[in-house]
């Protein structure tokens, strides 16, 4: 058994995986005696003789370009140009049975923050060799590799190759779901603290407004990447490819794989249901503040019209009396001045009066 020295990754401010060269590339084989070998090289053709030399080879291949290096190192290992134009066209999930080769495409789900990608990760099964290729981006297999040799041995050296690769494929399948099945976590955790905001009735409403559009966003690519890679695993368990097992065990196993995914599109669906039910409840909360806010200015208007009635009309019998026509002197200020009090006191209870008959005024709330 021999193995490569393998360089540290180096992690920048923002978090991504800086790759060494030779860990683009990554190959674990099984020799018909049992022994595994793993290699890493950035160049292709250093893995052939990997492939060469066991019953069942796994490669895993970051590449740049996802359309553009993906065709070059797929034809490189002997795939055909047509199989990988084909699983092209797609950009998240795909399934091309050619007998003599296949491929898929399933959804590799990346979550920072509310912000959800769902990259393609292609995944090629020849003969005795199964491929997979992704972005940089996506290091979905840091723990399978470091653990491949150990999967490998598991693998019996008696059963048909097409068990061989079928296990392979199921337990690459399996990596990527848990993968996937991890961000859920996240946006629960995101969630969370959306929460704490929502509880919160200083939060500006355009700020819950905007990150709440964004975890609804969040989880319906969460749920799409989900629906699409059932679709794949429902086409791979019935299409009844000739490289993979026909074996009920192995077979179940896929369905096993199938299940877990639909049960974790019911959580997040859950999720889904609890934050629609939370923004039911904020927005409720919001009516109830505008409701009592318009009552307030309601009440205000409805005040003021009574004191500006109130004031109208002694100002509109202090203008008319004053004029020079009526002659008024010092000694009309007694009865003038009580005038101008007791209609100011009428106006004031004619003008509650009306208002209040005519229901403008509003009813308390406290």
């Amino acid at each position: 058994m021999t193995s490569t020295t393998t360089k540290l990754n180096v992690k920048p401010p923002n978090g991504q995986v800086i790759l060494a060269l030779e860990e683009r590339g990554f190959c674990v084989g099984l020799s018909s005696d049992g022994k595994t070998v793993k290699k890493e090289s950035r160049v292709i053709s250093e893995l052939q003789d990997i492939i060469n030399s066991s019953t069942v080879t796994w490669i895993d291949y970051v590449v740049e370009d996802f359309k553009k290096d993906t065709l070059k190192v797929a034809t490189e290992l002997g795939f055909s140009e047509s199989l990988i134009n084909s699983l092209l066209k797609a950009d998240r999930g795909a399934y091309e049975d050619l007998d003599s080769e296949m491929g898929m495409i399933i959804p590799a789900i990346i979550v920072e923050g509310f912000d959800v990608k769902v990259d393609p990760l292609m995944v090629l099964i020849g003969k005795n060799l199964v491929i997979t290729l992704h972005t940089t981006e996506v290091k979905r297999f840091f723990r399978l590799r470091r653990y491949a040799e150990t999967f490998m041995r598991k693998i019996k050296i008696t059963i048909p190759l097409r068990d061989k690769i079928t296990s392979v494929l199921i337990r690459i399948i399996g990596e990527n779901n848990s993968r996937n099945f991890d961000h859920l976590r996240e946006i629960e955790e995101n969630s969370d603290r959306l929460s704490k905001k929502l509880s919160d009735p200083k939060t500006p409403r355009e700020v819950i407004g905007k990150e709440i559009h964004e975890m609804k966003h969040a989880l319906i690519t969460y749920l799409t990447g989900l629906w699409e890679t059932v679709d794949v695993l429902n086409t791979l368990r019935y299409g009844d490819p000739e490289l993979l097992s026909d074996d009920p065990k192995i077979i179940g196993r896929l369905g096993a794989l199938v299940t877990e995914v639909n049960n974790h599109i019911g959580l997040a669906e859950h999720l889904s249901e609890v934050l629609a039910s939370g923004l039911e409840v904020v927005q409720s909360i919001y009516n109830n503040q505008l409701q009592i806010l318009n009552n307030k200015m309601a009440l205000l208007v409805a005040y003021l019209t009574i004191l500006g009635t109130a004031v109208l009309v002694p100002n509109t019998l202090a203008t008319v009396l004053s004029n020079p026509v009526y002659g008024l002197t010092i000694a009309d200020e007694g009865w003038f001045t009580a005038l101008i009090v007791i209609s100011t006191i009428i106006s004031i209870i004619g003008s509650y009066w009306w208002v209040k008959n005519k229901g403008l005024l509003p009813e308390r709330t406290d």
